[in-house]
């Protein structure tokens, strides 16, 4: 679970330089009218991308500068989003600060990085609920009211929920492919027209592997008949000689002379024997490249119809080039690929019936399970108003009750909504329902939003008794109230100080107060002290133990830290908190 461990507040108000440092239970906030108590809600406000107002920065000061440290477990909303951000953790802890210039102007740090001021108000929603006069969050959001009731309810919750938002996310990837098959459908038919036209070229051409090269090489043989047979015939002659010219000389007869020469002499010395077997290899490789040559000059032939044809061929095979591929190799492979997208494009029609099919059937599923969803909201939520309302009671306000409102909203046709108690509504991946959490303050008035319900020290209370009936289900680690005594005194102060304490058990409770019953049950008392000038510094933060305590708590029971009577109350109200812890 998140903490926050403490903060050092400079130049803020009326304090100068001081720490605060929490404890990770029950930690109140004490001190006389005008103190300074409140700027720790201000500071802490701060810390979470509240607004900067010049006006807090302390007179003569350059900037008012608020730094707080937060521990961090790894996996935590907050840890994540921080080291998105570029955040480091310091052992484990966050460190955040906040600077606000005379000017107006206002600077972001987290975990030793620069950021804007929006990434810590992204975080203020994982790490404190603030509830006061000016600044509440939290279970105010009627977002985060639905998913603390959802967390409320548990499995009842849970189990449909989880099986409405597969159905949905199904539903949005079938709604999408189908809105992209029918918006789309010009264009794919347009596609399908152009395939069809470039496969039916291709098949009556009907191309071969390869045959674009092989006609390439018969072109150019054929371009040069002539030539090439009277080379081949001209080779010939100097190889086997002219039979018409027992004169001339050919290579044939010289070669077979020098063999002829020396086989007469070639016992007497080994070498000369080997280079008379390399003649012979000769004469005998000169008999077939002279064959070779006659027949290659026999078989050539000047054929111009043979060439047309040729050529025609090519012409054809290159019109396909053009289009279709850089070589006949790739025309083949466009055909194959093409006709596999045809096949695909011409099965559109089948597919959307497929899926308009599939979408309704969705829609239809996602009807019962939103009814589910709905009904166990509704089951919930009055199991919750029930028991925040006797929290209420012990808080001052008997005759408060509180109420969920589980409502939907309805959609303009049937296409756009689902099935919901036999109305057509608007529906999200959490369901159709919208959640808000209503108080009337008393009999006969009509229930409201509690932020529009209740008074400020009201909705301080409401807000207690919420959280202390979510306790454990909604993760929002530390509370800070403002004023949630107000208005209270006697007995209900006391149940105040005890329901925080019960919600200190299971979450970090920050309370500034005025109230005695409220202090004693806190597991740390911070006392905010100013000195002669009206300035807070750092020794005007002080954590009160033993007698200081008492003598704090006797001061805010009687306005006298002596009084005997206000000292032995005070004892008793430490010894109850005690007991009850």
């Amino acid at each position: 679970m998140s903490v926050l461990e403490e903060m050092r507040i400079r130049s803020l108000g009326v304090i100068d330089d001081a720490v605060v440092e929490l404890s990770p239970g029950f930690t109140a906030v004490t001190g006389e009218t005008g103190a300074g108590k409140t700027m720790v809600v201000t500071s802490l406000g701060l810390l979470l991308g509240g607004r900067a107002d010049p006006a807090l920065v302390r007179v003569g000061a350059k900037a008012a500068v608020v730094e707080g440290r937060i521990t961090v477990s790894d996996g935590d909303a907050a840890a994540l989003r921080a080291e998105e951000a570029g955040a480091e953790l310091d052992d484990g802890a966050l460190l955040i600060s906040r600077t606000v210039s005379a000017e107006g102007r206002s600077r972001a740090h987290l975990g030793g990085r620069s950021v804007p001021v929006g990434v810590l108000t992204e975080l203020a929603d994982e790490l404190v609920a603030v509830h006061g006069q000016t600044d509440q969050q939290g279970l105010l959001k009627p977002a985060r009211q639905r998913g603390a009731l959802d967390r409320y309810a548990g499995d009842g919750v849970e189990v449909p929920h989880a099986k409405y938002g597969a159905a949905y996310r199904r539903l949005r990837a079938v709604a999408t492919e189908l809105e992209e098959l029918t918006t789309r459908a010009r264009e794919r038919a347009q596609e399908a027209d152009l395939l069809r036209f470039g496969l039916n070229e291709v098949a009556a051409v009907e191309p071969l592997p390869g045959e674009d090269v092989e006609l390439a090489a018969e072109a150019e043989r054929l371009g040069h008949a002539e030539a090439l047979a009277s080379a081949a015939s001209l080779a010939h002659t100097a190889l086997a000689g002219n039979p018409e010219d027992p004169e001339s000389v050919d290579a044939t007869t010289v070669v077979a002379a020098a063999g002829q020469a020396l086989d007469g002499v070639r016992a007497h010395d080994p070498a000369l024997a080997a280079l008379a077997d390399r003649v012979g290899e000769i004469s005998i490789l000169l008999a077939d490249v002279s064959g070779e040559l006659a027949g290659y000059a026999d078989q050539l032939d000047a054929d111009p119809v043979r060439l047309a044809v040729v050529e025609e061929r090519r012409a054809a095979l290159t019109a396909l080039t053009r289009k279709y591929g850089e070589d006949i190799a790739a025309v083949l492979a466009w055909a194959q690929e093409g006709a596999g997208r045809l096949t695909e494009l011409e099965g559109d029609d089948e597919r959307i019936g497929e899926l308009t099919a599939e979408r309704d059937a969705l829609r239809a599923e996602l009807s019962v399970l939103g009814q589910a969803l709905t009904d166990a909201r509704t089951e919930a939520a009055a199991r919750f108003a029930e028991a925040v309302t006797e929290e209420l009671a012990s808080l001052a306000m008997p005759h408060a009750r509180v109420s969920f409102a589980v409502r939907q909203t309805e959609a303009a046709d049937e296409a756009s909504g689902i099935d919901i108690g036999g109305r057509s509504v608007l529906y999200g991946p959490s369901g159709a329902d919208e959640v808000e959490l209503l108080l009337a303050p008393h009999p006969g008035a009509q229930p409201r939003p509690i932020a529009k319900g209740a008074s400020g020290g009201e909705l301080s209370r409401v807000m207690l008794a919420v959280e202390v009936v979510f306790a454990g289900s909604d993760p929002v680690p530390t509370y800070l109230f403002d004023e949630v005594d107000a208005g209270v005194g006697g007995k209900a102060a006391v149940e105040v100080g005890r329901r925080l304490a019960k919600l200190a058990r299971s979450a970090q409770v920050v309370v500034v107060t005025h109230l005695p019953q409220v202090a004693a049950f806190a597991d740390r008392q911070l006392l905010v002290e100013k000195t002669v000038d009206g300035s807070v510094t750092r020794s005007g933060v002080t954590v009160l133990e033993g007698e200081d305590r008492v003598r704090e708590l006797s001061r805010m029971l009687a306005g006298q830290e002596d009084s005997e009577t206000a000292r032995a109350h005070a004892e008793e109200l430490l010894a109850t908190a005690r007991a009850d812890g």
